[in-house]
């Protein structure tokens, strides 16, 4: 079972990112070891849609760079659906090329809430986001 931990902090630094780029889609990643986050890191969503993310090319290279650099690894790509679904969309699921835990942000009950999503072979399962202090 893949899980994602991950403090009150990092989990914030993503919303704060979330609301602040809607009604467009957000996305970034998320870098460290064994399943524990150690770096939030925004990237720009290329496509600038309010259905869609891409990575910005440029900023996707840096950004592994500097994961790579500091002995870290990809945990997870984040990204918001502003309107929903709060879980993986089909296009999601279709374009899950890392094997990576995918976390989700939409606004639910007028509150931006993340979920995390295991994607493989066309199907997914929810993965347990822990939050510590």
């Amino acid at each position: 079972m893949h899980r994602l931990v991950m403090t009150r902090l990092q989990r914030e630094e993503m919303r704060q990112q979330v609301m602040a780029d809607a009604p467009l889609e957000s996305c970034g990643l998320l870098a460290g070891n064994q399943d524990i986050v150690q770096r939030v890191i925004s990237v720009p969503n290329a496509l600038n849609s309010a259905t869609r993310y891409r990575f910005a090319p440029s900023a996707q290279l840096v950004a592994f760079e500097q994961i790579e650099q500091a002995g870290m690894e990809i945990l997870a790509i984040y990204h918001s659906h502003p309107k929903g679904p709060p879980h993986p969309s089909p296009t999601d699921v279709e374009e899950a090329y890392y094997p990576v835990v995918y976390v989700i942000w939409s606004p639910e009950s007028e509150r931006w809430q993340a979920r995390g999503f295991w994607i493989e072979n066309g199907n997914f399962i929810e993965v347990p986001l822990e939050i510590v202090v």
